[in-house]
């Protein structure tokens, strides 16, 4: 299969196209860092600014139909817009999971009930939503789930807890897996429910990161109802909602350009007299990482070109996308070593480089641990037995 890696007439023009509403429509307070004064409330402001702006484009859920309020964009032109708006530093995903996760589940296996209920909030951007997966004894097994739903009448009574729930303590929704039949295989006996983050019984804690941030959470359900109506497809049958193929940016395209813009802000400071501890004047060797890590941005642009050329195509992505992730995120890690590096002894130091190597750890953890990635790989890309 060719990858695409150049645009015919109609894609130039679309990425002209999306490059003007750029120039025209970002705020300039976008691109305020929130370390300046007033940095951080004059960021918020555009950002609301700025999604209000592609809301009002029709850009917010790029891969919805438009029966739904959606752009109905192809896949090529979905990775255009990522692109363009990776490159120039504003926010692509201005809809959150909502857009790109439960939207599309909706869409796909909800009732006409629950689109009616739920789509226009998510497009109008007055409902947050958080993901429900994960608990402390399955993560990546994310089928050895064990939070319990039983059946009582119109309701479930939730009990159990969640875990590394993003933004959970801003959510007013959380679409969420349970277990409703423990005798049945692990990947049977599952449910997907909706759940109102504000009922009765909910608790969320906010976990702190070796960074210092409060990104992840804890949620706790204690005799919680859930309407049955609030139920995503068949009841037992919630693994198969639950692994639905969303169309929406599966390349890592805004990842692999968010780090290599990463990597050129570190190298604007590295030939800066402005800080003389983190400086190529002070430790020329890094020099030598900058290339290899440069080189290692240009192979995870062409890994992400592969996915989305294969999309284009009408083919799935499997362990190519599983290529995509694994790499990206060590990427990421290698990245924020080399930061370190620059820094030498100043990186002891709590500042911008030491914060954002302790925050890489998570990122061969989170979406899928490396461990994961390279089964897929093996099995799915080499032909190699399972272990």
């Amino acid at each position: 299969m060719a990858i695409n890696l150049g645009d015919d007439a109609n894609e130039a023009a679309w990425r002209k196209e999306v490059r003007a509403f750029i120039d025209a429509e970002a705020p300039p307070e976008l691109f305020k860092a929130a370390s300046e004064e007033g940095g951080l409330f004059a960021r918020m402001g555009a950002l609301k600014d700025w999604r209000e702006r592609v809301a009002r484009k029709g850009w917010v859920a790029p891969a919805w139909p438009k029966k739904y309020g959606g752009a109905d964009m192809s896949t090529v032109e979905q990775f255009i817009l990522n692109e363009e708006f990776a490159e120039a530093g504003v926010p692509a995903n201005v809809g959150g999971f909502g857009v790109m996760m439960i939207g599309p589940t909706i869409i796909e296996h909800g009732t006409e009930e629950q689109k009616e209920t739920h789509l226009g909030g998510i497009l109008r951007g007055e409902v947050i939503w958080c993901q429900g997966y994960s608990e402390p004894g399955a993560g990546s097994d994310l089928a050895a789930l064990q939070t319990r739903a039983i059946r009582d009448g119109d309701d479930y009574v939730i009990n159990g807890q969640k875990i590394w729930t993003t933004g959970a303590q801003f959510s007013d929704w959380m679409y969420m897996l349970v277990r409703t039949d423990p005798d049945a295989p692990k990947h049977r006996g599952i449910t997907y429910l909706l759940v109102d983050m504000h009922a009765p019984g909910v608790t969320v804690r906010p976990l702190t990161t070796l960074a210092g941030t409060q990104t992840f959470n804890e949620v706790f359900f204690e005799d919680v109802r859930v309407p049955v109506r609030n139920r995503i497809g068949e009841e037992n049958r919630g693994w198969y909602v639950g692994t639905t193929t969303l169309d929406f940016e599966r390349s890592s395209i805004g990842s692999a350009i968010g780090t290599r813009k990463q990597l050129e802000g570190l190298m604007r400071q590295a030939k800066s007299a402005d800080r003389p501890e983190a400086s190529f004047d002070r430790n020329p060797k890094v020099k030598h990482e900058f290339a290899d890590r440069w080189i290692e941005c240009e192979v995870a642009k062409m890994l992400s070109y592969r996915v989305v050329s294969m999309q284009a195509n009408n083919l799935i992505p499997n362990y190519e996308a599983s290529m995509c992730k694994m790499y990206s995120s060590e990427m990421q890690q290698r990245i924020a070593a080399l930061s370190m590096h620059l820094y030498g002894m100043h990186g002891n130091v709590r500042n911008r480089s030491s914060m954002g190597y302790m925050s890489a750890v998570s990122s061969t953890i989170a979406g899928g641990t490396t461990e994961i990635q390279k089964g897929i790989i093996a099995t799915r890309g080499l032909g190699l037995p399972r272990g």
